[in-house]
């Protein structure tokens, strides 16, 4: 679907203001989408960025200003809140993004009936010029190739030719997302806007998405904690923090930068100001009883009341993660030599998961186990840390291994009725209070926040908690799947930091890219059945894996 045959989009926001209750989220701001823009949408949780998206697809009000758009653009919206799907087989749910097509089709198809009818002339000539109408607006709605386009957007996003004849309601809510995003890339709207499109997505459909996003030739506007993702598409920051909207032209990487250099700035001329504003105090102090001075005090009072004072906002920084001196293990972690599984599935056929699996991780190994969703990479890890058996083949630890292992499952272990504290402090009863807090600190669990209870938290809090009761501990061998989920950019980047420092070994699942650039020494891949080792960074990992792909 083209672009000539519409408006050019523009989204502008004028002087607009929205609180819940007593909670300003920003007041009298205003930023644009432009045409061909793709704009990373940035800030603290809890700050608007989701409330932005529904003030533009006018799903909530605001207070003041203006927002406007064209009037037949067509906006795309995907959010994590997705509609029960059921009744529809997959590609027939996603060719459904496109609503008018099907009326199109309908009429069209009793258009072509008509015509074999017995007509007069003039009917026959304002039949055929009405079918010569909406074939145009059929053509111009991809109608013709929606099929072949909804099936290429589902394989990209991991939903083969097998899964395209199945019912929506057979998928989990992970894969049910991503028929949801597949509908809104089929739809290829002239404004698209995405809350966190990557969440659920493994790594061979992010590289994916990346390409179809980078080739988009709409206005974007994007959430996304991940902050390879987001350098590779975005050209535009919007941030949403501190009661305002600010923009930034650049990707996130620039936007870090020029935040850094805003703030100095602004810091400087808040100091400045300090200092001019002492002065003027210190005259009027000095001045204030003297009648010959009277009119010189009065003008300088009156000056200072008219000052702007500037504000310094900053944002609390997380306190730095020090890890406890772990034990010292073999140099043989893990070994494991013709690992096979196979699953007994719920109709009691087997499926087979890998087999001949056979690799060795070394003492400070450095390894991202990759693979596509439902490849194996946390049934691999599970087998490591004993949480359920191979079917074939032998896996061993090495001696004097003290293993630590996150899961998404781990969160569901954590007692509802604990709070932060308790949680974490259960962990290491021999730890001081102060030495839990400093550690829910580095995790943004800060004042009264370490008291709230387990059940009331969301999930990234909960994720929070239990990286801070494996942090706890004096390991030497962390297994880590998927720890980044539900994470934002700040807390991947303390939890990044922190394993840098690491004097131990480590086996990680992430589909952040960025995060595993920077620890990589190598890389177990699952693929169609089987497991690759490639000794080296993930950098080198990717570039083998390109020029295999176009060999």
């Amino acid at each position: 679907m083209g672009f000539k045959a519409y408006y050019r989009p523009m989204i502008h926001a004028s002087s607009i203001s929205k609180q819940f209750g007593t909670k300003i989220l920003f007041k009298s701001a205003s930023f644009q989408i432009n045409t061909g823009e793709k704009i990373g949408l940035v800030g603290p949780n809890g700050n608007g960025k989701s409330t932005l998206f529904k003030i533009i697809m006018g799903e909530d009000g605001y207070e003041g200003g203006t927002v406007s758009k064209p009037e037949k653009a067509t906006i795309g919206y995907f959010s994590q809140d997705i509609e029960d799907m059921r009744g529809r087989q997959v590609l027939e749910e996603v060719m459904m993004a496109i609503p008018s097509l099907n009326k199109i089709k309908k009429e069209l198809a009793e258009l072509e009936i008509k015509l074999t009818e017995n007509l007069s002339d003039d009917e026959m000539n304002s039949v055929l010029e009405r079918y010569g109408q909406i074939q145009g607006e059929f053509e111009n709605l991809g109608g013709y190739d929606i099929e072949t386009r909804a099936a290429e957007v589902l394989t990209g996003l991991g939903l083969g030719p097998d899964d395209h004849h199945r019912d929506t309601a057979s998928f989990s809510g992970g894969w049910k997302m991503r028929i949801a995003l597949a509908k809104i890339l089929v739809l290829n709207p002239q404004v698209l806007l995405m809350d966190e499109p990557t969440n659920h997505l493994d790594l061979e459909s992010i590289l994916w998405l990346e390409e179809w996003l980078q080739n988009y030739k709409g206005a974007l506007m994007m959430t996304s904690h991940d902050r390879e993702f987001m350098n590779r598409i975005v050209n535009k920051i919007v941030e949403v923090a501190h009661q305002t909207i600010t923009t930034y032209t650049g990707n996130y990487d620039f936007y870090e930068k020029e935040k850094k250099i805003r703030m100095q700035q602004l810091e400087a001329a808040a100091k400045r100001q300090e200092d001019m504003l002492a002065k003027e105090e210190e005259f009027i102090a000095r001045f204030a009883a003297r009648a010959s001075h009277a009119a010189q005090v009065q003008s300088r009072v009156k000056k200072i009341e008219k000052i702007d004072r500037i504000e310094v906002l900053k944002e609390a920084e997380a306190a730095q993660f020090e890890w406890s001196n772990p034990p010292r293990g073999g140099d043989d972690v893990v070994k494991f030599e013709n690992l096979g599984k196979i699953w007994q599935r719920e109709d009691g056929k087997e499926k087979l998961v890998f087999k001949g699996a056979s690799g060795l991780v070394k003492r400070l190994d450095r390894v991202a186990v990759v693979g596509v969703n439902g490849a194996g990479k946390s049934t691999l890890l599970k087998i490591i840390c004993g949480q359920t058996g191979a079917s074939e083949g032998s896996c061993s630890l090495g001696p004097s291994i003290q293993m630590g292992y996150f899961s998404q499952n781990s969160m569901d272990l954590l007692n509802p009725e604990s709070t932060v504290m308790e949680e974490v402090f259960a962990t290491i009863p021999n730890s001081t209070i102060g030495y839990v807090r400093n550690l829910l600190g580095c995790l943004k669990f800060s004042g009264d926040q370490v008291d709230k209870k387990i059940k009331v938290l969301s999930g990234g809090e909960k994720s929070r908690v239990v990286l801070a009761t494996i942090l706890a501990k004096p390991l030497n061998f962390l297994v880590l799947d998927e720890p980044t989920n539900h994470l934002d950019i700040g807390t991947r980047a303390m939890l990044l930091e922190a394993i840098k420092k690491f004097e131990g070994t480590i086996m990680i699942v992430s589909h952040d890219r960025h995060f595993l650039h920077q620890i990589t020494t190598k890389v177990f891949e699952l693929d169609q059945n089987k497991l690759v080792v490639t000794e080296g960074s993930l950098d080198y990992y990717l570039e083998k894996r390109k020029k295999m792909l176009h060999a």
